[in-house]
């Protein structure tokens, strides 16, 4: 049983991390909808790199994530790694067996689209596997939690909701939800020789994550390409924590789990995520034989 630091309860703490995402809230919602008159954008956009593109919502959620958590936990025992701050310094370093990892901003693109899909993810890793996690969604006005041992959703006002996980389906009947802005021929070459039932689009990991816990969509699918960019430790975290303890599961296509605190925070290759865990390796199985058969990718 994974027990938190001495000093930290576990209520307290996602208590206290609940007040701390609504105030990222008002900040995502504040700057998105000032990026819909462009004569604020040039202000908000703080970088030129369209692939990778950072704005001023990205450094002040940050900024406010990591200032609240080490002010109110100043003597507790963990690190926080953010993409912001790797960004900045390009290395980080950790002996502790814990460590928050932060997405202050998940689908960046979206954000400055005005898609509203767009994220902020937050995990507690102990031991390089996510233990609690929180999945804001300012556009949806929903705050995915989980303790470590369930997930549900919160609305601003208090009201919780429940999982709504869709199971049992073989892979033919399945929604796939997929990326808006990070696809690749490769990936839409696989999308088409398994038939999905339907094909959502959608940006930021996390949102992707919740449709599914929400019972919109039952598999995400994740492709990178050798010697390209790959989603990091901070895209996956969070998203993976709610959706394993609502029931589902996410994995490479060997269904081995994630490993984080690599020395890149790459998680490459091919992933995979869906609504049921019973039935998730034989997905994978199927999904891989469907790639070599076709000669779609090199495993």
């Amino acid at each position: 049983m994974i027990e938190l630091p001495s000093e930290v309860d576990i209520n307290n703490l996602i208590d206290d991390i609940r007040i701390f995402s609504w105030q990222a809230a008002d900040i995502l919602l504040y700057y998105s909808k000032l990026l819909k008159d462009s004569d604020y954008k040039k202000n908000i956009l703080k970088n030129n790199n369209k692939e990778d593109p950072v704005t001023l919502a990205d450094l002040k959620v940050n900024e406010i994530i990591i200032k609240r958590i080490n002010d109110k936990y100043k003597d507790t025992n963990w690190d926080i790694l953010s993409e912001e701050n790797v960004k900045t310094s390009k290395t980080f370093v950790t002996k502790n067996d814990w460590v928050w990892v932060l997405d202050p901003l998940d689908g960046t693109k979206d954000f400055i689209q005005g898609t509203g899909n767009y994220a902020m993810h937050l995990a507690l890793n102990f031991k390089q596997k996510p233990f609690i996690g929180f999945v804001l969604i300012p556009d949806k006005n929903q705050l995915w939690i989980t303790d470590g041992k369930k997930t549900w959703c919160e609305k601003r006002d208090g009201k919780k909701y429940k999982p709504n996980l869709l199971n049992n389906k073989n892979l033919q009947e399945m929604t796939l939800v997929t990326s808006k802005n990070h696809g690749n021929e490769i990936l839409r070459n696989l999308i088409q020789k398994i038939n999905f039932r339907k094909v959502e689009i959608m940006g930021s990991i996390g949102c992707k994550i919740a449709s599914i816990v929400r019972g919109e969509s039952d598999i995400y699918i994740c492709l990178s390409l050798p010697g390209k960019s790959s989603p990091k430790d901070w895209d996956f975290a969070a998203p993976e924590s709610i959706l394993r303890a609502a029931g589902g599961a996410i994995t490479n296509l060997d269904n081995q789990e994630l490993t984080y605190g690599q020395t890149s925070f790459q998680q490459g290759g091919v992933i995979v995520a869906t609504s049921n865990r019973n039935t998730h390796q034989s997905i994978c199985l199927e999904i891989k034989n469907i790639i070599e058969d076709n000669g779609i990718y090199p495993l």
